[in-house]
């Protein structure tokens, strides 16, 4: 659902009940598009994330730790001069609009103290970020707005602010019923509920205009006339949660357990078909629905040429392992071609120069049948004879060589699966930087523009903690793979891997004096690797593992390719909450 103006005025109590009197601590700017600030409250350390993205604006209290550019953007440095150090004073909604004024207390340039205000505009596309003074005189913008791109309304530096120009809808928070009733009254008994609700109020997304129709009427496409009896009642329900600030966040799960709505209240018209659940607050609510989404976004954005490449390799290698197959499948006439040389050599007496074909008797076959072997009548007996056993011994060198090449073709398929399934996980920019090395020792250079090879850094590798208390490793990458199962794992550490597909190598430390880990630590370290795989979500997925002195690193070969014997074999269903609780930060 769209991030209406009933789930802003939620958020905005929210950030009030925990920012207010907070001090701002720092300021960043992950990306283009969004600002996060860290704010101290009461001894808690709370971030405000305010994303004005054309895709999921937004704004809300965050657990999400985005990586931050190096060099900070110029809009963070200009938010970073007007508040940084200055206490929260409390947010508003403009209107019944996706619009919020934030309001903080600070120092102009003189000293003095003054108030300035930081304006959220969270309208999809038209989503922006304005820094404003206690006169609403607009000192900042993160997108200006000028004549050539709206005619409307211009956001520049040195303008008073104004809002965006109304809709000609109504704020459902200012209407009555009688006059709901009357206006319902006026149209098409026939005309959609949903539709009506949405042609003459401002402010409320698709997702609550179904949910009225639905709880109204019993069905989301319900008419005026189907919903007449409880419309006007359950239109007032919603307002007067709004209104009252009575409404619980709730987020809907399909089948796979994958968000696709969430709300300020409990959304009924799915039946059984998705999964309902209410969550703690609305922050982690938004984190939910576009936490996983907002990483992906990142991701492919400074992936991209990553991703491209990976993808050119992978479709390159497999047409490549097809017409191998096809030359493979060839060869097998080459056995073929060896009996018509050894028949044509048995009969060779009955056979002169000048024939195209000779039918003869099969000796090898025990019905002994007649075969047509074709002849070239320009050469004679013999030559044919000689020409067939080439063909054969040709066919045989081929086999060899195509067979080999195949399973050359094989590995390096398998490792661009293993190099996308670790982009896939990938967080951060140094795992990035580490996967364009890896990807650039592995002869993949010529195919990345501009490659700049940048300084190594201590591998990317993630530590967790078992419920009793043994430390596990996780590799992040094929690089970092390789460092934690050739460098930092001991001879009797235990090592564990997804079976027959993709993942990190993860390896689980022994303690001081001990033996072997407990059963526990079995478990959750063959989790943990199941997680960190291609597999995350299967269930029952098998993982192997073994002694770290059983794995070997055969000389040359890619990085992250590991053999390993004496194995066992465990099955496990990872828990997600469960791993990340374990996890340690680095």
């Amino acid at each position: 659902m769209a991030y209406d103006a009933g789930m802003l005025r939620f958020v905005i109590a929210e950030l009030n009940a925990k920012l207010t009197n907070g001090k701002v601590d720092k300021i960043y700017q992950p990306t283009r598009d969004e600002a996060v600030f860290v704010i101290r409250c009461a001894g808690e350390e709370h971030r405000l994330d305010i994303s004005a993205g054309g895709n999921g604006a937004r704004m809300n209290l965050t657990s999400i730790k985005p990586e931050n550019p190096a060099v900070p953007p110029m809009f963070c440095m200009m938010l970073r001069k007007h508040f940084s150090g200055a206490r929260f004073a409390g947010a508003e909604q403009l209107g019944f609009e996706r619009a919020a004024r934030l309001t903080f207390d600070t120092h102009d340039d003189m000293g003095f103290a003054t108030r300035k205000h930081i304006i959220c505009e969270l309208m999809g596309r038209f989503s922006n970020i304005i820094i404003t003074d206690a006169d609403d005189k607009i000192i900042g913008v993160l997108k200006s707005i000028d004549f050539t791109t709206s005619e409307k309304r211009q956001v520049l530096t040195g303008m008073k602010y104004e809002l965006p120009p109304k809709q000609d809808k109504l704020d459902p928070l200012e209407v009555d019923e009688k006059q709901f009733k009357s206006m319902a009254a006026a149209e098409d008994e026939n005309k959609a509920a949903e539709k009506f609700i949405m042609h003459h109020f401002a402010g409320i997304s698709p997702l609550i205009a179904r949910e009225i129709a639905y709880r109204a009427a019993g069905k989301t496409d319900a008419t005026l006339k189907e919903s007449a009896r409880e419309l006007t009642a359950k239109f007032f329900d919603v307002i007067n949660c709004i209104k009252e600030l009575t409404g619980t966040p709730h987020i809907v799960k399909n089948s796979d357990g994958i968000p696709v709505e969430y709300a300020f209240m409990e959304i009924r018209q799915y039946g059984g078909s998705q999964t309902v659940e209410a969550v703690e607050s609305f922050g982690r609510l938004i984190d939910m629905y576009f936490g996983e989404r907002s990483r992906d976004e990142r991701l492919h954005r400074k992936a991209g040429d990553l991703f491209k490449l990976l993808s050119n390799a992978e479709t390159r290698i497999i047409k490549k392992m097809n017409l191998q197959r096809d030359e493979l499948a060839a060869c097998e006439d080459g056995e073929k071609f060896k009996l018509w040389g050894d028949l044509i050599t048995a009969n060779i007496w009955q056979l002169e120069r000048g024939m195209t074909q000779c039918k003869l008797p099969n000796y090898y076959s025990e019905e002994c049948e007649e075969i047509i072997i074709p002849l070239d009548k320009r050469l004679a007996p013999s030559a044919n004879a000689q020409v067939y056993y080439k063909k054969y011994n040709k066919s045989k060198a081929a086999k060899v060589h195509l067979t080999a090449q195949l399973a050359s073709a094989e590995e390096e398929l398998a490792y661009v699966y293993t190099v996308l399934d670790a982009l896939s996980r990938a967080d951060t920019e140094k795992e990035l930087n580490e996967i364009r090395a890896e990807l650039y020792h592995s002869g993949y250079a010529s195919k990345m523009k501009n490659y700049t090879e940048k300084k190594q850094t201590q591998p990317s590798i993630d530590k967790y903690k078992t419920t009793d208390g043994h430390t596990v490793l996780c590799g992040r990458n094929n690089i970092a793979n390789d460092h934690l199962t050739t460098k930092l794992a001991e001879r009797s550490d235990w090592w564990f891997h997804v079976k027959n597909q993709p993942g990190s190598h993860v390896v689980l430390m022994n303690l001081d004096g001990e033996d072997d880990p407990s059963e526990s630590a079995f478990t959750e370290a063959a989790e943990i690797a199941a997680y960190n795989s291609k597999a995350r979500g299967g269930v029952m997925i098998p993982v192997d593992y073994t002694k770290v002195s059983k794995v070997k690193k055969p000389a040359g070969a890619k990085p992250g390719f590991v053999i390993y014997t004496s194995n066992w074999t465990a099955y496990v269903t990872p828990d997600e909450d469960k791993i990340r609780a374990m996890k340690q930060k680095n």
